[in-house]
């Protein structure tokens, strides 16, 4: 058995982690961690009030995921990640704080589950996989939407040349403004649309185009600001691989809500929505039309998370797994970067 903690009570731990791992019988819960006063900020000069304002609301839900889901209530981050009690956790903190935690969680011989994006920079990632694989340890970036049934079978269809030979691949991901206050306003907490939306498009891109590494390039990349915030608010990229498909990408987190994948043949188009976000029992729907007409056709409920989980189990376990899970890692890093190193 697999004894695992988690840090931070953040909504997805909450509503979708603790659900999930509740179907994989390998791992018990062993508690949650909220934040010492001096390790959820990393700027010194960050308002007091604003301090204790996340403190005090972190410690809120905590004692709600206790007594929703029992376990041990630490009292620091660095408590849960020093425990004997504790093999592995899942890390769902904001962004520019994944790297030290994940860093410091691995030194400490604990297998990790870390949310998306692994950190914030190339370095930072590979730095990550070279300390998880020296010690033979588990680290699975968390996009789940790759485990879902729906991507395989619209590969299946796409393969099958039910729309001809693909001209194009359009994917865009984007959903209304948050609360001012929600870290992905604030940049010193690694916020911006395109760390938390952004990599999603990038990844199916990716995975539509055949990434082997090198295969996939960004041909044009573009970040948007508004006056509002200091970080960036959507964008849009290009990718090709090297037979020349291309996939056009666009994100945003002041946006109309929109999760859609548009795969355009040279006999027709297929259409879906909820690509990349399908919660835990909803049917997708593929539309498909051509000369012929309209056809719809509803693929297989799924559940991602439960997936993603099961899948770092066998990272845990399976050292082949394992070298895949990094080599997945690393590509989706290097696209960042390449992401990042050529936006407008």
């Amino acid at each position: 058995m697999i004894n695992i903690g988690v840090i931070c009570p953040s909504e997805i731990a909450f509503r979708r982690f603790m659900p999930a791992l509740g179907k994989n019988k390998d791992f018990i819960f062993n508690g949650i961690a909220t934040a010492g006063p001096a390790e959820y900020f990393t700027d010194e000069n960050t308002n007091i009030s604003i301090k204790q304002e996340v403190l005090f609301n972190e410690k809120t839900k905590a004692e709600s995921f206790i007594d929703s889901y029992g376990g041990m209530l630490y009292p620091s981050y660095e408590a849960i990640i020093t425990s004997p009690d504790i093999d592995a956790l899942y890390i769902p903190l904001p962004p520019a704080l994944h790297y030290q935690y994940a860093k410091s969680a691995l030194e400490n011989g604990k297998h990790v589950l870390l949310e998306k994006p692994a950190t914030l920079e190339l370095n930072q990632t590979k730095d990550l996989v070279n300390l998880a694989e020296s010690r033979s340890l588990a680290l699975h970036e968390n996009y789940m939407f790759v485990f879902h049934d729906q991507i395989k079978q619209i590969n299946t269809m796409i393969n099958d040349g039910v729309i001809g030979d693909i001209r194009l691949f359009r994917i865009s991901f984007g959903f209304p403004k948050r609360a001012a206050n929600d870290f992905r306003y604030n940049k010193e907490l690694g916020g911006g649309a395109f760390y938390d939306a952004g990599g999603y498009v990038i990844k199916y891109a990716a995975m539509l185009l055949g990434n082997t590494g090198d295969n996939v390039k960004i041909k044009y990349s573009d970040m948007n600001y508004t006056n509002e915030f200091s970080v960036d608010i959507y964008g849009s990229a290009v990718l090709t691989n090297d037979n020349g498909t291309t996939a056009q990408v666009a994100y945003g987190m002041d946006n109309g809500y929109r999760c859609d994948l548009e795969a355009w043949g040279s006999t027709g188009i297929l259409t879906t929505n909820r690509i990349l976000t399908a919660p835990d029992g909803f049917v997708p729907e593929v539309i498909i039309k051509n000369n012929a007409g309209e056809e719809k056709v509803l693929l297989k409920a799924d559940d991602t998370f439960a997936k993603s989980i099961a899948w770092f189990k066998e990272c845990i376990y399976d050292s082949e797994t394992r070298k895949k899970s990094y080599k997945t890692i690393i590509d989706q890093a290097m696209l960042v970067n390449e992401f990042l190193r050529t936006a407008r």
